[in-house]
């Protein structure tokens, strides 16, 4: 009886709908989390759809045309019409040459011996160089195709009674193409962002949503030493990792370390604190923990994306290079593969060295700025 009288009363309503109704009322007040969620997603589709590309055209290259003939002028010229190389300049020797690609003002160089001219008048096959930096993989491929094609079209048309022209290739640095030579020295570039971002960003916001934030401010500690004591402690983890990564890829990849260890982890301390303050300054911009890791990913995609590390920016259009400029990333990538896969010394990264400390200093300066206006 008791039974049949409960089916006849009404049933409670389901709490599932007033559930998911205040649930979208409170989405809809977190506007930034939903800003985050439609505009950032449709942003970065745009842009890394329109900018990542893996035909890699355009390869900066320099000239030593020791034959100094017109048949010479001609094969340089063939091998610009084939698109895969850039004309950047001409070099005098090959010493000359050397230092071009090892500062990355050019990652191919053509050598034309002077006894070009003379093979082809006699009708005897002529012989000329392509050397390639191919410690990135993609750019030596397209390299080297354009060298067989620059062979091709030169035999068929430019050599007297169809005799070969041989262009010999000389890969640099990574003479077995392997990718991950590439790869793994630029994880490590990779890692330390993702991990100095992520991590400082919701340290700090988790400090903030506890409350322990605020009582550290009220106390007699300086802001510069406030600010030391929560950068250092990940400067220290930056560095273990890094040493870790560089460890298992000499073990498990056989990664060369041909430069100078000492003056990249000098090097590496401005890059660390650099994606520090990038950390710190998402902390200032966000409530919660779950804003912070969104939009730090909003700035870590960027780096993986349009630094270098994956793709090479030759082939990227203008804007995407431009965007690539003002990642910290792009320029340690740099630093990373010369010391690590070309061995060169402070004369060729100093450059780049001199814009990781300024990214350094910008960032360290506006995150604290802003930090310290948060808070108050």
């Amino acid at each position: 009886m008791t039974r049949w009288v409960a089916r006849l009363l009404p049933r409670p309503a389901s709490p599932f709908w007033p559930m998911l109704w205040k649930e979208f009322i409170q989405m809809r007040r977190d506007r930034l989390t939903l800003a985050m969620m439609v505009v950032l997603p449709s942003v970065q589709l745009a842009l890394f759809g329109y900018a990542i590309r893996t035909d890699v055209r355009n390869v900066p290259t320099v000239v030593l045309d020791e034959s100094r003939s017109s048949a010479s002028r001609a094969l340089v010229q063939v091998m610009a019409n084939t698109g895969n190389f850039r004309i950047v300049g001409t070099v005098a020797d090959r010493a000359e040459l050397q230092r071009r690609i090892e500062a990355g003002t050019a990652h191919a160089a053509v050598i034309i011996p002077p006894g070009f001219m003379k093979h082809m008048k006699r009708h005897q096959p002529a012989q000329a160089q392509v050397i390639i930096d191919a410690a990135d993989p993609l750019s030596s491929s397209a390299a080297i195709s354009g060298a067989q094609l620059a062979a091709a079209v030169t035999s068929a048309s430019g050599v007297p009674g169809g005799m070969a022209l041989d262009v010999r290739v000389r890969p640099w640095y990574n003479p077995d193409l392997k990718s991950s030579t590439f790869i793994v020295p630029g994880l490590v570039g990779v890692l330390l962002a993702i991990t100095m971002i992520l991590i400082t960003s919701m340290a700090i916001v988790r400090e903030r949503e506890r409350g322990t934030l605020e009582q550290l401010i009220v106390t007699p500690i300086s802001k510069t030493s406030l600010m030391l004591g929560k950068i250092v402690p990940f400067v220290l983890v930056g560095y273990v990792q890094m040493s870790l990564i560089l460890v298992l890829g000499k073990l498990l990849f056989d990664i060369p370390l041909r430069g100078s260890l000492s003056l990249l982890y000098v090097v590496t301390a401005a890059y660390i604190v650099a994606n520090l303050g990038l950390g710190l300054l998402v902390s200032t911009l966000v409530r919660t923990q779950a804003q912070a890791m969104q939009l730090s990913f909003f700035f870590i995609m960027p780096n993986i994306l349009l630094s270098g590390f994956m793709f090479p920016r030759e082939a990227m259009p203008a804007l995407a290079q431009w965007i690539g400029l003002l990642l910290p990333l792009t320029y340690y990538l740099e630093i990373l593969r010369d010391i690590l896969l070309k061995g060169t010394g402070f004369a060729a990264i100093w450059r780049d060295a001199a814009v990781l400390t300024m990214f350094c200093v910008l960032l360290i300066t506006l995150s604290v700025k802003r930090f310290s206006k948060t808070i108050g």
